[in-house]
């Protein structure tokens, strides 16, 4: 657990730095993009964009939802600007 809440930490630290140095306005993909090099340069482990299949009604839709960001295999991150 307490690995979770260290990443989770540098998660939020990373958006709030982000979002203090462009401020408010821009496309989501441009946070997007940026969250996810900051969080890299961190030393964690992301990916973007992932693609995850949902189950309904014993139908599996392979590209039902895309996650922005997935850290550590942990974490799910959906921006919205």
């Amino acid at each position: 657990m307490e690995r979770l809440e260290e990443f989770a930490k540098t998660c939020v630290d990373c958006g709030f730095w982000l979002h203090k140095e462009l401020g408010p306005g821009l496309l989501e993909s441009v946070y997007e993009a940026l969250l996810f090099e900051s969080l890299k340069e961190k030393g964690l482990s992301v990916e973007r964009q992932k693609i995850i299949p949902i189950t309904f009604k014993g139908r599996v839709l392979q590209e039902a939802f895309r996650a922005d960001l997935i850290i550590e295999n942990q974490i799910l991150i959906e921006l919205k600007s």
